[in-house]
């Protein structure tokens, strides 16, 4: 297969902003690729050649990008960041400066999807002595065999943005008209492997059921709603229920593998194993089992006075990668477990929770500030839950989950298995989508942000915020470490606006949600200010349109 055939879906895909033909294109799309093409391939339509859980980068950055195509086309560096600033696609650059070049427009379409995809896996794979170097030759080699057109998406593939509008709910529906599945079969079967190969092969070959769990790859988190009430709780959950602290830590799934490889994915599906040795050892050392996947949350603590910390104090572990015998004795965690998915070679999600938790207990060897199954009891009467909910709160928890006892393990917030209660704070997560410089003291800062929400895949703003953050980096997560993170996700420039990739998740408190004509979701959050970044959140578990609606609804009542 031609690569020109995937870059005609591309421009065909990015034409269009209606989510159902956007599925429809690719449902024909899919059915030519079942033919003619490779399953690994499905990868590159969301601009990957990796399953969605191995996070393993390229290591191409735009400057890098910048100093091929000015090798390749022979254009000076300076130019090409001009018109890049001005037009804010480097894929768009590129393309037309290789409209105006001669020689390239001599090409044909001679790029096969298969050698683009080798060096695209060469580029993630290249390490050691002379690795940019090798790099720079395997980007290079496309791009002076490239048309402008397939130019422009191979350098959007490199940067990870290849602006086609789609989403993984948009290639589920296209595997469910493509394969006549119903698309909620493919949605628990990508939960359970965040694998799109694996779905295609399985579609193909009609047996989708048998995509399950296995230790080693992730899988997504069973998540909560809120509740304002005990009474409510028990209203969705049932009676009794288990209820457990909700603990102020990240969620963190604990694989051990059948040859006894102790893996750590967050509930963003990133692998931290490295980032916690200290975890790891726990594990080994107190849980019982040949293989497993254990649902937990770590906290931090005090290594002085023993109190646990808010998330912000450890979240700086999830992303370091070294000086980690340091982060250990500063920085120590404790491993609250609470669930139990998988256990000696068997799938367990589909028993009840009651019935996991006593395998999480058996298993489970307590250790004081190491490692423990989550703090539990099972009630029916009310009095009783609100005094477990005050004692957590007293202790300095965030609050309590609620459990339904006879529920399965499902992916997804709203199942109805699981519910959340705190302190009555307006509080929802959302992704950073623009920002805009300060002033004074806080020039050269991002100070002000665009935050948005989801809907099938689009993001649509609901407020700015430009409070919550530190002046200094001692005092808390500060204005600076925010602007180094959003700085290389800039996709557009415009005066003192930024348009910022979405990639980086923050919960955001609010007093309240308003109708506003201002913002593309058609509301707006006032008094927004940032709680607290959120290294462990995928973009996908922000709040949706829906939910939105739903809040105002609420405050409404």
């Amino acid at each position: 297969m031609r690569y020109i055939e995937f870059v005609s879906l591309y421009e065909k895909l990015g034409a269009t902003t209606k989510r159902l033909e956007k599925a429809t294109i690719l449902s024909g799309f899919l059915k030519k690729l079942k033919e003619e093409g490779k399953e690994e391939w499905i990868y590159l339509l969301m601009g990957r050649t990796l399953p969605d859980y191995d996070t393993r980068e390229s290591g191409i950055s735009t400057q890098l990008v910048i100093k091929i195509i000015s090798s390749v086309y022979g254009i000076s560096y300076e130019k090409i960041f001009t018109k890049m600033n001005k037009i804010g696609d480097l894929g768009e650059v590129i393309q037309e400066f290789a409209q105006k070049n001669k020689q390239s427009l001599l090409f044909s379409s001679k790029l096969e999807v298969g050698k683009v995809f080798e060096n695209f896996r060469k580029l993630i794979e290249c390490e050691g002595k002379g690795a940019v170097d090798r790099k720079i030759g395997y980007v290079s080699e496309l791009l002076s065999n490239s048309t402008p057109l397939e130019a422009k998406y191979i350098v959007r593939t490199l940067l990870s943005d290849l602006r086609i509008g789609i989403s993984s709910s948009t290639i589920i529906s296209a595997f469910g008209e493509a394969f006549g599945i119903e698309p909620e079969k493919i949605q628990e079967a990508y939960d359970l492997s965040n694998d799109f190969a694996l779905i295609f092969h399985a579609c193909v070959n009609n047996n989708l059921e048998k995509i399950g769990l296995e230790p080693g790859r992730p899988v997504n988190v069973m998540l909560a709603v809120k509740v304002t009430s005990i009474k409510e709780a028990f209203e969705v959950c049932g009676r009794p229920a288990a209820i457990e602290h909700k603990y102020d830590g990240f969620r963190v799934l604990i694989n051990k593998t059948s040859n006894g490889k102790i893996i750590l994915f967050t509930r963003k599906l990133e692998n931290v194993t490295n980032q916690f040795p200290d975890v790891v050892n726990a594990i080994k050392e107190n849980v019982m089992g040949r293989s497993f996947i254990l649902d937990s949350e770590i906290v931090g603590y005090d290594n002085k006075t023993g109190n646990y910390l808010p998330f912000e104090s450890i979240s700086q572990r999830i992303k370091r990668k070294y000086d980690i015998d340091k982060l250990i004795k500063e920085l120590p965690v404790e491993i609250n477990v609470f669930d139990c998915l998988y256990l000696d070679g068997e799938s367990i999600i589909n028993l009840p929770f009651i019935q996991r938790r006593k395998f999480v207990e058996k298993i489970v060897k307590e250790k004081k500030k190491v490692i423990r199954p989550a703090v539990q009891i099972v009630t029916e009467n009310d009095s009783e839950a609100e005094m477990f909910y005050e004692n957590a709160l007293k202790i300095g928890e965030e609050g309590i989950m609620i459990k339904k006892i006879d529920a399965p393990y499902k992916q997804g917030r709203k199942v109805g298995f699981m519910v959340k209660m705190k302190p009555d704070v307006n509080e929802m997560d959302l992704v950073i989508v623009g920002a805009e410089y300060g002033t004074g003291k806080r020039a050269g800062w991002f100070t002000s942000y665009i935050v948005a929400c989801i809907n099938e895949g689009e993001f649509l703003e609901v407020g700015k915020v430009s409070t919550g953050l530190k002046e200094k980096d001692s005092e808390g997560f500060s204005f600076e470490q925010m602007t180094n993170l959003l700085k290389p996700l800039v996709e557009e420039k415009k005066e003192n606006y930024v348009k910022i990739k979405p990639s980086i998740v923050v919960s955001v408190a609010y007093q309240n949600i308003q109708g506003s004509p201002s913002y593309s979701s058609g509301y707006a959050l006032r008094f927004p200010r940032i709680l607290r970044y959120r290294p462990d959140r995928r973009v996908d578990d922000i709040i949706n349109l829906e939910e939105i609606k739903s809040e105002v609804g609420q405050s409404l009542r």
